[in-house]
């Protein structure tokens, strides 16, 4: 049986086939709110949400290996989800202006519904200031893309330009712990050692 990415995320999608990893995707339809009011804590939050994803697509398919995944982004104590318009985006965006932001990103490994292999990792991200007339012209160039990313936007696009100063995986704030995962899947005998 194939591999599984329990996800509807372009950018997880092209790490793994990047990587050589052959995977089909099969989006999972868990209750990510239901999660969101149990956990509190954004490395909490991430790890359930990746296993959720996991587990709920393995009990489906119990005969493949799944990887779930998700990415919370958290400035000061508060946890910010994807924004649901441009006008929240903006809201976002002015909020990050000048403060560290933390963005953590979570992968689960399960089969069958148990989850057999976790990792969650951190990374710390500075928002340089931001003007509202940077903010406007950012939006403009990458709106609606930017509305499916948690923190409003995409390091390999101009999402580049909000930071002054990134501490941590390149991966993990792409959304996922690829390093870690791959490790995982050869240790399992799902890609070549």
């Amino acid at each position: 049986m194939p591999l599984i990415l329990a996800s509807a995320s372009a950018i997880r999608r092209a790490m793994l086939d990047q990587a050589g990893v052959e995977h089909i995707a099969v989006p999972a339809a868990i209750d990510e709110d239901q999660e969101k009011a149990r956990q509190r804590n954004p490395r909490a939050l991430a790890a359930a949400l990746a296993e959720a994803k996991a587990v709920k697509v393995s009990v489906e398919r119990p005969d493949s290996w799944v990887i779930g995944s998700d990415s919370v982004v958290s400035v000061g104590d508060r946890m910010f989800d994807k924004p649901a318009d441009r006008e929240q985006a903006a809201e976002h965006l002015r909020f990050f202006s000048g403060q560290p932001m933390v963005l953590t990103s979570a992968v689960a490994l399960a089969r069958g519904g148990t989850v057999e292999w976790t990792d969650c990792d951190s990374a710390r991200l500075q928002v340089r200031p931001l003007s509202d007339k940077f903010i406007d012209a950012y939006l403009d160039a990458e709106w609606p893309e930017v509305g499916y990313c948690v923190g409003v936007f995409r390091l390999e696009g101009r999402g580049v330009q909000l930071f002054e100063s990134i501490d941590g995986s390149y991966f993990t704030i792409l959304g996922m712990p690829l390093l870690p995962l791959l490790g995982a899947l050869r240790d399992r005998g799902i890609v070549a050692a």
